[in-house]
């Protein structure tokens, strides 16, 4: 969950790709478009096997907000992929 933050934070859309599962990744990310997204911060709430609660604040043109959101991870192939989220 972590990287997958920085590499939010960094526009990073090839890693955020990779690192999603094959199930529901789009097929393309517009991150670097959209520049006006600040992410500042994130909490890490609760975990589990293959769940991720966290919390992650952001400003879009300067005005600020935060996404609550509850990731599910399916480990495949001695890696970890993001699958889906609920808020």
């Amino acid at each position: 969950m972590r990287s997958r933050y920085s590499a939010y934070v960094e526009h990073n859309e090839s890693y955020i790709l990779d690192t999603w599962h094959a199930s529901t990744r789009p097929e393309t990310l517009s991150l670097k478009s959209d520049p006006a997204v600040k992410w500042s911060r994130l909490k890490i709430i609760n975990s589990t096997d293959n769940t991720v609660e966290f919390m992650a604040w952001f400003k879009i043109n300067g005005k600020a907000d935060k996404l609550h959101e509850n990731s599910r991870f399916i480990h495949e192939k001695g890696r970890w992929f993001y699958l889906d989220a609920s808020q």
